[in-house]
């Protein structure tokens, strides 16, 4: 066994005498070490679950990249395009595109008996992937769409059918105004909730054949395609793949098509998001430093206390690296243990929350009903890897400390 690792042991099981302090100051230190890495870890997944579950929200209700007319239209109302089967086929050779659909808006107005509101029907056909819209529908179904015939069955929020008293199986009568009003019927088929009242409020999900009519467009025209890649952070290199597709192609009836992120549909959602990012390194910096200062101020008290002990291991002829060696060693070992704790109840929170749900949260104020969670292995990774390395550094200083001791001032140290 080598000279410092035998010290050590034998300070930890108090063969070498000043144990007096020795057994609290490690019991804190673990402790402070065990409580910064549960906070760290429970901001880092909630931060980044926080993220992920209000991407996906807006993502749902706007997919990764759209393909539109080149006429910078920002309205609903929008000019059609052309459906081209080679522009399709080529936007689905990029790798990360994963999914191609159509769509297509109207703004209309919806008028009950009591109450009116202005929403806009955007229009979806029978690819159209509901996997989002399947996770927060609360009453009903999603719609049954075929290319057969058009379906008058529409999806609508929560809080329209809370401000307009409407349930599942309702007749919605619908206004649109051109040259002339234009009256619809549609049937609420499911009543889904995404706690964004910026889309809850807007948005009215309907068979695309409806939009199309509405519009006098032909069968073939649309405002767009809609495309979902394969990862969210990859989708500014994709937006570009598209667009020197999309910059290369003219449609049949000589539009030219122009490209937009959801980033760029919705820059201040995602600046807002991004914001979040800067709050989790603050917190994380923040008590890495409380923890770092906790085991500075343990392994001072151990120096102190082994004053005497240093002295005489130094007279003995031990070298000034040696004794760094045991101070290092053994906040080592405190940090690991403090670490392990921390990871395991860090952990076990996380899990049980991501499976339990237990805390809650007001979505009028979050957007989410519950605390999220995402935490992935590269991140658990880089967090534990960044504790370690910021704790052995600013325990160099205490340590080069307890070399510079003198040996006869250690020894006379009461």
């Amino acid at each position: 066994m080598k000279l410092e690792l035998f010290i050590v042991n034998k300070i930890k099981s108090g063969g070498i005498s000043g144990k007096r302090l020795a057994g609290p100051v490690v019991k804190v230190a673990v402790a402070g070490i065990t409580l910064g890495m549960v906070v760290m870890i429970i901001s880092m997944a909630t931060g980044l679950g926080f993220k992920k579950e209000i991407r996906e929200k807006i993502i749902g209700f706007g997919s990764h990249i759209q393909v539109v007319s080149y006429d910078f239209n920002l309205s609903f109302e929008t000019n059609p395009i052309e459906q081209d089967s080679l522009l399709e086929e080529k936007l689905k050779e990029v790798p990360e595109i994963k999914h191609l659909q159509r769509f297509a808006t109207k703004p209309g107005l919806i008028k009950t008996r009591d109450e009116m509101q202005g929403v806009v029907l955007r229009g979806v056909g029978p690819e159209f992937e509901w996997s989002f819209f399947r996770s927060i529908i609360e009453q009903g179904d999603t719609l049954t769409l075929s290319e057969d015939r058009a379906s008058n069955d529409i999806l609508i929020s929560d809080d329209i059918a809370g401000m307009l008293n409407l349930n599942v199986g309702d007749k919605v009568p619908m206004y649109f105004f051109e040259d002339q009003i234009r009256a619809r019927n549609f049937t609420v088929k499911g009543i889904f909730n995404s706690h964004l009242p910026e889309f809850d409020e807007t948005f009215i999900i309907v068979d695309l054949r409806q939009v199309q009519r509405l519009n006098n467009w032909e069968y073939n025209q649309i405002s767009g395609y809609e495309l979902l890649t394969g990862s969210f952070e990859g989708i500014t290199e994709t937006g570009m793949q598209v667009s020197r597709i999309v910059a290369g192609h003219i449609s049949p009836d000589g539009t030219m098509l122009r490209t937009k992120t959801i980033k760029q549909s919705q820059p201040q959602i995602f600046g807002w998001l991004d914001m979040l990012d800067m709050n989790i390194v603050v917190i994380i910096f923040l008590i890495v430093l409380v923890a770092g200062f906790n085991m500075i101020t343990g392994l001072l008290i151990l120096i102190l206390e082994r004053t005497n002990m240093i002295g005489i291991l130094k007279a003995l002829g031990i070298t000034d690296w040696s004794l760094r060696k045991v101070f290092l060693t053994l906040a080592s070992n405190i940090a690991l243990k403090g670490l392990f704790w921390g990871n395991l109840l860090g952990l076990g929170f996380c899990w049980a929350q991501f499976w339990f749900r237990f805390l809650k949260l007001n979505p009028d104020n979050y957007f989410l009903d519950t605390v999220p969670i995402h935490l992935s292995l590269i991140h658990f990774l880089l967090l534990n890897a960044g504790a370690v390395i910021a704790i052995f550094f600013m325990m160099l200083g205490p340590s080069y400390l307890a070399a510079r001791i003198s040996p006869v001032k250690a020894i006379r140290f009461e």
